[in-house]
């Protein structure tokens, strides 16, 4: 196969969703139909049933919550996909963002019931900021729900995005039976089947087939045949230039627990969805080394012969047999071959490439050679960093990763000296993946490590893991500090001051982060107001100096 048709079958994308919306579920689902699995597990896994694919992390299985992002790899119907599933709770939103930047389109799934919620919301703004094209899945169908002409109109009201119905429910709650297909005009028929467990029987006929009328009440089909008489008069039109520019997104309805509906979205999507796109390239020429080359613009093409890639997670402990770490790498130009020497950006050093995998949640195996919009996995290379370049042109850099303001703080502390070297080992190893940022509060304040994040869920992550990867225990310190910001002097050519001469109020600190940023802890509104009243000489940013 030539290497644009080995880019052109290639779909990458993630699931996004408010927690429970069914992400989890739906993504084990794409893999039951997609042959990668033959029995899908229920999140909440019974102690007989075996237990979600993606959701491989003992913490997850305690808790029936995604907790890391996953990749898992099939092919199917002529596609190479790779699907990344994502934590739902905004307490591990980071990681989801992450994940965003790696994928070329989105499933968002919506609880029918419930409508566009707030993390839902929240992932799909930073899938608009991205351009990134959006695919509809309205969940839970075999439950009561919304109207789905009033959940249609949610999307375009709150979200301001164009809908284009192409799967419709028939019925809802218990009167529902299947969906219709709006561009092939026919009706699947699906029967439940035990637990959601095997792929569910199919009845493909007209919605005019006298077994349709029998399967529907006279409400239910009066009111299906006259919503599908709007639609195809006044609903909006499927424009797939439209949903691949981000500006419209289709819309299907289904029951993934129940396999309804799950094939069609599976099938629609891939036909639909766009192949591996171009990324921004942060370093507009070539440097000295390569002058021969032509020169990359501020895109770098799909199809440009030499490897690119960025690393935009780390894992660690994947393999509770082996205290390895992997990073995964999204490749964006060239062909990737194991063993291959590429050029580290940040280091400037050389480095082999041999370690590499094809992944499947926790399962792997070795990958020989890789294309534009898969992703891989490198295990050990403990230099590598989130967002890192690894290119085979020195003038190729990409800056895709973004950080976000954490908005709780804690110390953490090893209670049992004798375990000192094993928690600081794991610490260090935690804070690489990005589960959690550190910040170093300035000298004399504390011996224990600060730590930020997101969401407070993510310090027990850290607990969780320390204890049960390296043995460690640890001990959680509260602060009182819920505001943090960069700080930087109000005029540029200026350097900042000495913060021990400052007007500040009673708690707040000063510190620096993983780059030695200056930043300011601030324990409420108030006492910032206060600082920006009376320190008029600095400026304070709401993101990384680097973003700003």
């Amino acid at each position: 196969m030539s290497p644009a048709a080995e880019i052109a079958r290639r779909r990458t994308f993630a699931i996004i969703s408010h927690p429970d919306a069914g992400k989890t579920t739906l993504t084990e689902k794409f893999l039951l139909y997609g042959n990668a699995i033959h029995l899908a597990g229920s999140v909440t896994a019974r102690k007989n049933q075996r237990a979600t694919a993606s959701d491989w992390m003992e913490l997850e299985k305690q808790r029936g919550i995604s907790i890391s992002s996953t990749v898992l790899q099939f092919d199917y119907a002529g596609y190479a996909v790779n699907l990344l599933d994502t934590p739902g709770h905004k307490d591990f939103s980071e990681d989801t963002y992450r994940v965003l930047t790696a994928v070329d389109a989105v499933v968002m799934v919506i609880d029918a019931a419930k409508g566009i919620e707030a993390q839902t919301r929240k992932l799909f703004e930073i899938c608009r900021r991205r351009g990134i094209p959006i695919f509809t899945f309205m969940n839970k169908c075999d439950r009561p729900t919304r109207n789905a002409l009033e959940l249609l109109d949610e999307l375009e009201q709150i979200l301001g995005l164009q809908s284009a119905p192409v799967i419709w429910p028939l019925g809802n709650g218990p009167s529902f039976r299947g969906v219709f297909d709006r561009r092939t005009r026919e009706v699947h028929l699906f029967e439940r089947v035990a637990g959601g467990k095997f792929q569910a029987p199919v009845n493909v006929t007209s919605l005019a087939d006298p077994a349709v009328r029998e399967k529907l009440d006279d409400y239910t089909y009066g009111q299906v045949t006259e919503q599908l008489a709007m639609l195809d008069g006044a609903g909006h039109t499927f424009d797939l230039a439209a949903v691949r520019a981000g500006q419209q997104t289709p819309v299907y309805f289904g029951s993934a627990v129940n396999n309804f509906g799950i094939q069609l979205l599976l099938d629609g999507f891939l036909h639909d969805s766009v192949p591996p796109q171009p990324h921004k390239n942060a370093m507009l020429e070539i440097s000295a080394g390569h002058t021969n080359q032509p020169t990359v613009g501020p895109i770098v093409a799909v199809d440009y012969p030499r490897f690119s890639a960025f690393v935009f997670k780390i894992q660690a402990n994947m393999d509770p047999r082996h205290r390895d770490r992997i990073a995964f790498v999204r490749i964006c130009s060239g062909k990737f071959t194991r063993d291959m020497l590429v050029t580290h950006q940040r280091t400037g050093k050389t480095v082999r490439l041999s370690s590499s995998h094809k992944l499947f949640g926790q399962e792997r195996e070795t990958v020989d050679e890789a294309w534009p919009g898969d992703v891989i996995g490198l295990v050990g290379h403990g230099e590598f960093h989130i967002g890192d370049t690894l290119t085979e042109d020195r003038g190729i850099a990409y800056d895709e990763i973004p950080r976000f303001p954490p908005e709780v703080f804690t110390f953490i502390s090893n209670p049992n000296p004798s375990d000192a070297k094993k928690f600081r080992a794991g610490l260090d190893q935690l804070l690489q993946e990005g589960v959690v940022q550190s910040l170093t509060l300035r000298a004399g304040m504390t011996t224990s490590t600060l730590l930020a994040a997101v969401g407070a869920l993510q310090f027990e992550v850290v607990q969780f893991r320390l204890e049960s990867e390296y043995g460690a225990a640890s001990r959680l310190d509260p602060t009182n500090w819920t505001i943090m910001k960069w700080l930087a002097p109000a005029n540029p050519d200026e350097k900042l001051p000495d913060v021990t001469r400052l007007i500040v109020a009673s708690g707040v600190a000063f510190g620096t982060d993983k780059l030695d940023q200056p930043v300011v802890l601030f324990p409420n509104d108030w006492t910032l107001r206060y600082f920006i009243e009376k320190n008029p000489e600095l400026k304070l940013h709401d993101l990384p100096l680097e973003q700003v």
